[in-house]
């Protein structure tokens, strides 16, 4: 798929020692937290980086220069608001005023999410308005729309396990395609059991 009509969003935080996965870190450790973000960060780069549309990572602190998104590859921007709602809303809305005509959004904290989750996420927008990729924890990992919806991004209670079923409600009239559930990186339970994080464990054994 190659369309230059295309783009995702890419919201990461920057990864400083104990400013990242801090629900994680307080069971493993700042430094340990920090280095499975770098490594799912990898990831989301590793994800992106052939996909066929445009890409824009929005950090939350500083836009950094040098780092694993490549300019030319990647545009980088800053978020902005108060909370996840009003900067997902306004990345969106850059991207609308840019002419794009199929947005969606992703975290940078998802190790299960595939380049073919992506691609089939954006396929769904030919048929629906929305594309939504529930999460385990009651949130959503992907939104994607094609045009803009304002409400989704208000009256939401971020980080809970209500704002999948309250983005439901919002779009009960609209054709929504739901991707499948996949497990975010928050806390320990979601890394414990997964082979790939074990060298970031190792010094609880010890």
């Amino acid at each position: 798929m190659n369309n230059p009509k295309s783009l995702v969003l890419i919201f990461t935080r920057n990864p400083e020692l104990g400013k990242c996965k801090t629900r994680l870190a307080k069971t493993i450790g700042d430094k340990a937290a920090l280095e499975v973000y770098l490594f799912l960060l990898r990831h989301t780069q590793k994800i992106t980086q052939n996909l066929r549309v445009e890409k824009r990572v929005y950090y939350s602190e500083d836009v950094w220069v040098d780092d694993i998104w490549k300019d030319g590859n990647y545009t980088k921007k800053l978020q902005q608001g108060n909370d996840l709602g009003q900067r997902m809303q306004n990345a969106f809305q850059t991207g609308f005023d840019d002419r794009f005509e199929k947005i969606i959004v992703i975290g940078s904290d998802m190790y299960e999410l595939s380049e073919a989750d992506l691609n089939k996420a954006f396929d769904a927008l030919d048929d629906s308005d929305y594309v939504i990729g529930p999460a385990h924890d009651g949130g959503y990992y992907l939104l994607g729309m094609k045009k803009m919806n304002t409400k989704l991004f208000k009256n939401k209670a971020w980080g809970t396990e209500s704002v999948l079923q309250a983005t439901l409600i919002d779009l009960k009239n609209d054709q929504i395609t739901l991707l499948e559930e996949r497990n975010d990186v928050d806390l320990y339970e979601d890394i414990k059991d997964i082979e790939v994080f074990k060298p970031f464990l190792k010094h609880m054994q010890e």
